[in-house]
């Protein structure tokens, strides 16, 4: 009996009117029982080899089989067989949980004693029994993606096929996800689990690795992570900067990766003989330490290192020289919808050049906050200022200093990336030759040449992500509120993005951050972790990490530190 379940030999896929193939000669197999993950950067080819390996597209040469299926010829027999979970929410949001659930049975054939079961067992699993009513749309990130799962796994397949099922969602509902589908490969099915966070593809039992629609990497996470074993190290009792530490270190031709961890900084070097550098060799307190690498680290290094610490954005951005020290306040800020309070008297100050991160699970205030002291939202108390303006009082004056990047791509899908910039140039009251020199500006930096005519909506994630900050930054805003501003992409666009954050608060700019990815997180100065609408802890992200430690785990992650302060809390409340 055969242990592998999909074969793929030789494939490729080409798509009418792009020069370079999807999908290059990718010969591999995947075993049965096991979780594969799906690593590559954007437009590596991650999602066209899924919809390849569900009979969803044919292969322009080469061949795919599911247990022994032809994925062309038996495409409708696989269809029968498989879970299929696509990257973008597939569920009919002005449905109820119910409604959604009766909808993918109707279309599997689960009919009857079978479909009662079937819905007991998935409700049950997912956590969803108690919400049958609820709408779709009405669902918080982690529960929409249940959902979405639990319809894949309306009648059981032996191939389930997850295309980012995580991504926008917090990390009690990314560990929920995983501790889900463990138990499905327990239950004997196969996952082919693509991701953008690489801690996820580290905890799967092989993972292919693909860039440019060519494979990679083919193998186990660990294997992988053995090349960088000796090259990966931590700065440590950085007096100065942290930002500047990072720069300067991706600046020297041994170091082929770098980020921010807390009060540290990380970094990857080229050549192992070649001890790390030296910051400012008179401080004497600046230690150099190996660390243990990360699947990260490998993934970098296999995809010929990161984006360097260069940022043109920062280097055209004139300092901010201004009398404020305070940049952004809120004040006992609170707000009802109904019976709801979706944010409860929340409290805090951002200085000027600091990165300010408000981190919680899907659903507990943060972008309700966020959206008030933005001015997008009035609260039903409390106040909010920016740079000293009450965004009450003075609500356009205030919005002058503001730059704000959405949760959601909020650009104008139909307009071309040349479009957008004008129209929203015209918004932040550029005008003439200013104007027209701030879109040559952003063109130059993004790098939009290639893409000036095409519509938003078609370009690339990471492209999409470059257009909406400099359709946010044009203005040169003294404050920018990035609300999951790299939800999706891939470790080396996030890089390149925090190359320009970095760079900006250099600068003077004044940073507001909502993330669910935490090694993100790590990068800002402050943290406040909101849950259930309020504030229940905020500090560095060192000093987070301190409150999670415990004998069991003497070196907690930001990711563990998140959940033990959410789990802590719960525990008090319910005792008290």
């Amino acid at each position: 009996m055969s242990s592998v379940l999909v074969s793929i030999d030789n494939v490729s896929k080409a798509f009418p009117g792009h020069a370079h193939l999807a999908v290059n000669n990718i010969s591999a197999t995947i075993p049965k029982g096991k979780i594969v993950g799906l690593a590559g950067p954007d437009g590596a080819g991650k999602t066209t080899l899924i919809r390849l390996m569900a009979g969803l597209l044919k292969p322009t040469q080469g061949s795919i089989t599911v247990d022994g299926l032809d994925s062309v010829s038996d495409a409708g027999t696989i269809h029968l067989n498989l879970g299929y979970m696509p990257q973008k929410f597939g569920l009919y949001e002005d449905l109820t949980v119910q409604q959604n659930l009766n909808l993918y049975a109707d279309l599997r054939g689960v009919i009857k004693e079978e479909r009662k079961e079937t819905f007991q067992r998935l409700l049950s699993f997912t956590g969803l029994a108690p919400f049958t009513t609820r709408l779709a749309g009405a669902l918080s990130g982690g529960m929409k993606q249940k959902l979405g799962l639990a319809c894949a796994l309306i009648r059981k397949p032996t191939l389930l096929l997850l295309d980012e099922p995580s991504v926008g969602v917090d990390p009690i509902s990314r560990r929920e996800l995983w501790k889900m589908v463990q138990e499905l490969i327990s239950a004997g099915i196969s996952v082919v689990w693509s991701t953008a966070y690489l801690d996820e593809a580290e905890r799967c039992d092989q993972v292919l690795l693909l860039n440019e629609g060519e494979l990679l990497y083919a193998g186990t996470p660990a294997k992988l992570t053995e090349r960088v074993h000796d090259r990966v190290f931590k700065i440590s009792n950085i007096t100065g900067s942290r930002r500047n530490a990072l720069t300067h270190a991706l600046n020297q031709k041994n170091v082929i990766d770098g980020v921010i961890q807390g009060s540290d900084v990380r970094i990857v070097i080229r050549d192992a003989s070649q001890p790390p550098f030296i910051q400012d060799a008179k401080d004497a307190k600046v230690t150099f330490t190996p660390t243990r690498p990360r699947f990260e680290d490998a993934f970098i290094d296999a995809l010929g290192g990161g984006p360097g610490g260069i940022s043109l954005l920062a280097q055209k951005t004139p300092p901010i020289e201004a009398p404020h020290n305070i940049i952004i306040e809120a004040r006992d800020l609170t707000k009802r919808f109904g019976t709801f309070t979706a944010a409860d008297h929340i409290t805090f100050q951002v200085k000027r050049g600091e990165i300010f991160g408000l981190l919680g699970p899907n659903g507990a205030g943060k972008s309700t906050t966020f959206k008030m002291l933005c001015g997008l939202l009035k609260p039903t108390v409390g106040q909010a200022f920016i740079t000293g303006i009450d965004l009450q009082k003075a609500p356009g004056k205030a919005r002058a200093h503001i730059g704000y990047m959405a949760q959601k791509f909020s650009l104008y899908g139909n307009l071309s990336v040349r479009q957008n910039l004008n129209f929203f140039s015209g918004i932040y009251n550029l005008s003439g030759q200013q104007q027209t020199d701030a879109v040559d500006q952003m063109i130059e930096i993004f790098n939009f040449h290639n893409y000036l005519d095409e519509s938003a909506d078609n370009l690339p994630l990471g492209f999409k992500q470059r257009l909406a900050l400099s359709c946010a930054v044009m203005h040169r805003p003294e404050v920018l509120f990035l609300d999951e501003p790299t939800s999706g992409v891939d470790p080396i666009t996030r890089r390149e993005f925090w190359n320009h954050i970095n760079g900006l608060v250099e600068k003077g700019v004044t940073v507001m951050v909502t993330t669910h990815f935490m090694d993100e997180a790590e990068s800002c100065d402050r943290i406040a972790l909101v849950y259930r609408s309020q504030i229940i802890v905020m500090g560095t992200p060192d000093e987070l990490k301190a409150q999670a430690v415990t004998s069991s785990n003497p070196q907690p992650t930001l990711e563990d530190a998140f959940i033990h302060l959410v789990e802590q809390h719960d525990l008090r409340n319910h005792h008290a």
